[in-house]
């Protein structure tokens, strides 16, 4: 052991069981906002179909659409984050809740986009699967240090992949938004108070 090592204080020598790593973090993050997402679209879907009570917020006879909690969350975390500085459990809880609220903020992407219009916009959709692509890149890719000319290769071959897939993704929305878009917006004017 150098000199220098020995002047450190104890606290520093000792390792945690696991870090924070920012991969960890985005695991969360994704997992976060992907099971966000899917409960909030499930949720809407049941309570326009009338199978489960309205638990919509109203003043007056404002709604007050589930991106607005997302906006306050992620208000919150940020501010968690820049001032507190988590550390370990509190630093993954604190992932989790970001993924949250980026997922109830970007569910309802098309409205805030377009100032208004439907819930069930394409628009919306398609920011979700980007933003999970991005995450899940983050989460799942190794890091820029570690990266060999082979993994550059598979990086770009993966990137290349993503693209043609969001391509293709947008060419089989506008078909499949043809197709059942009507019907959602249908079901979606029948329930509202």
């Amino acid at each position: 052991m150098s000199n220098s090592e020995d002047a450190m204080p104890a606290k520093r020598k000792a390792q945690p069981t696991h870090r924070e790593t920012t991969d960890r973090l985005a695991r969360r993050a994704l997992f976060g906002f992907i099971l966000t997402f899917l409960i909030a679209r499930a949720d809407v879907f049941l309570i326009m179909a009338h199978l489960i009570p309205n638990g919509y917020l109203f003043m007056g006879q404002t709604h007050v659409h589930h991106l607005n909690y997302g906006i306050f969350l992620l208000s919150v975390v940020a501010a968690y984050s820049i001032f507190c500085r988590p550390a370990g459990f509190k630093a993954e809880a604190t992932a989790l809740f970001y993924g949250l609220s980026m997922a109830l903020t970007f569910d309802e992407f098309g409205m805030w986009l377009h100032l208004g219009g439907s819930y069930w916009q394409r628009a919306s959709v398609d920011a979700v699967i980007v933003i999970a692509a991005v995450m899940a890149l983050v989460a799942f890719g190794r890091s820029i240090k570690k990266f060999e000319s082979s993994h550059i290769w598979a990086f770009t071959a993966l990137t290349l992949a993503l693209g043609i897939f969001i391509f293709v993704l947008f060419k089989a929305g506008d078909s499949l938004g043809n197709v059942v878009g009507p019907k959602l917006e249908e079901l979606e004017e029948s329930s509202s108070p």
